[in-house]
């Protein structure tokens, strides 16, 4: 009998497993939890959207788009962020349309990268980043956020700072702590790389789920940051759709180009009707102006219903998700916790400590409240029968 064949395969990603999204899906799948785990929507999208799919097929909008992304697309980008952020993207040279917005993250930095050149991240941190970084040689120079208000440590980024810093990557509203980057850090963030060949990487993928009145900083909005600035959006996010993967990204024309090698090589172009689609329905500022004030409720609800549970709310003024502390009840692991409630009371969250390269557990979970009212009425009713 033949031999079985071994492969001499040495891993490029040693310490990745299984992400946790896909293990707490799994146990909410087993145990028939209600899934506040991942980030996605369990309610409709837009009739409308969905429509304008269709007929784009009808149409005959069947074959592939052009690399760069459907050309009115691009436009009616560029119309969106003069409107938005008062700038005004070539959308020629500037915007790309990609497979989602984690996609268009790791192409960035991709583009970017030198073997041994540093990437300064904020953890706890989306678990894309640090894996993007290694796969290229780089190196993650990691900067806790202060807990519990999750506020960026200006002094010690300062520090952090070395000849090799080659980008800052930065997520603002923050996933999974919801915290919103103010103007005073942009500014803090102009004056740290003033003067230096420093990239930034902005990950906005939840630019319109923000709350309590408060204005969503894109790098965009600061000339100083947008001319090295790689900024990184999602339309599953803003209208609902995680599922179409579909992202993109605006970067000065130079930056762009080295980000076009890649991607060309990559997925090359993305899903054309949805693209035509997504055309005609960015004619309308009301699909993503009114977004913010339908999820604050969203989070507000939630919060008022989870006031009737032992676990106590941290603060968010963004994105899909809050988090909630409950170390002072009791003192098991966030993991532990996190798959206790999934067998006993039926309801998935994630541990926050797997933000963290190092596991730092600050016995936290966060939710994702961008569900149905009777979800999120469900999910509070097992949880406030937690016995403490």
């Amino acid at each position: 009998m033949q031999a079985s064949f071994t492969p001499n395969f040495s891993s490029r990603l040693p310490q990745v497993g299984t992400t946790i999204f896909t293990v707490m899906s799994q146990l909410a799948r087993e145990y028939d939890a209600v899934n506040l785990g991942q980030g996605f929507p369990d309610f409709p999208m837009s009739e409308e959207l969905t429509g304008l799919v269709n007929k784009a097929m009808q149409d005959g909008h069947n074959q592939y788009a052009h690399m760069n992304g459907y050309p009115l697309l691009r436009k009616r980008i560029a119309d969106k962020v003069a409107y938005c952020y008062g700038c005004s993207p070539d959308p020629e040279e500037e915007i790309t349309i990609t497979p989602g917005g984690t996609y268009a993250i790791f192409t960035a930095i991709t583009a970017s990268l030198e073997p041994g050149d540093e990437v300064i991240i904020f953890e706890p941190a989306y678990d894309s980043y640090i894996p993007n970084i290694e796969i290229n040689g780089g190196v993650p120079v990691l900067i806790p956020l202060s807990f519990p208000d999750c506020r960026i440590p200006w002094d010690e980024v300062k520090n952090k700072i070395t000849s090799r810093t080659r980008i800052i990557l930065l997520n603002t509203p923050h996933n999974p702590t919801g915290m919103v980057w103010t103007a005073e850090d942009m500014r803090e963030l102009e004056s740290i790389v003033a003067g230096t060949s420093i990239l930034i990487v902005s990950d906005e993928v939840y630019e319109h789920l923000i709350y309590d009145g408060l204005q969503h900083q894109s790098v965009l909005r600061y000339p100083s940051l947008r001319e090295r600035s790689f900024v990184c959006f999602s339309f599953g996010k803003t209208y609902h759709c995680t599922g179409w993967k579909l992202g993109y990204c605006i970067a000065p024309a130079m930056m762009m180009q080295e980000f076009r090698k890649v991607h060309q090589f990559n997925s090359f172009s993305c899903d054309t009707p949805k693209q035509v689609a997504l055309a005609a329905y960015l004619e309308q500022p009301a699909h993503y102006e009114l977004l913010g004030s339908q999820i604050q409720q969203k989070r507000d609800f939630f919060k008022q219903l989870m006031s009737a549970t032992p676990f106590e709310y941290i603060p968010s003024s963004g994105s899909y998700f809050a988090c909630f502390k409950y170390g002072h009840f009791s003192d098991i692991s966030d993991k532990e916790m996190a798959i206790r409630l999934t067998r006993e009371n039926q309801v998935t969250c994630v541990p926050v400590s797997v933000f963290y390269r190092g596991g730092t557990d600050n016995r936290v979970l966060r939710f994702c409240f961008a569900k149905k009212e009777s979800t999120l009425e469900l999910a509070a009713e097992r949880l406030s029968r937690i016995k403490i």
